[in-house]
């Protein structure tokens, strides 16, 4: 039983479970009816995506410092009680199920996937 962190649109894996899109929008061009099919997301959770006006301030960044902002600034909006309520729910659910939890971004260590990475892990969930 274990949460993964993956990137959506990947090939699932063996034993993953059920997808969560941890995103802001659905995929583009995709019938709702495929997300599942073409390995998007079974569920989708944009609860635990950083909001449009942080993305819209962090990403104009010119000077390349946009990620240590966007990493505080998010934290915040994990530690609002909405968010907050929901990653205690996800670690209970890591020690009785497998189940992941994914972004579109290539890099996860530029993405917001690695800071739910850490959240999870930090509120006592398998994370794998």
């Amino acid at each position: 039983m274990a949460i993964s962190i993956v990137r959506l649109g990947s090939t699932r894996r063996r034993g993953e479970g059920v997808r969560l899109g941890t995103v802001r929008r659905p995929p583009r061009g995709v019938p709702k009816s495929q997300f599942a099919k073409q390995d998007w997301y079974d569920v989708w959770l944009p609860e635990l995506a950083p909001s449009a006006a942080l993305m819209k301030r962090t990403l104009k960044d010119e000077h390349g410092k946009w990620w240590p902002v966007f990493a505080r600034r998010f934290q915040a909006e994990l530690n609002k009680p909405e968010a907050s309520r929901l990653l205690d729910v996800l670690a209970a659910l890591s020690h009785q199920t497998s189940f992941s939890v994914g972004c579109y971004c290539e890099d996860e260590q530029r993405c917001h996937r690695s800071l739910l990475r850490r959240a999870l892990g930090g509120r006592g969930a398998i994370v794998t």
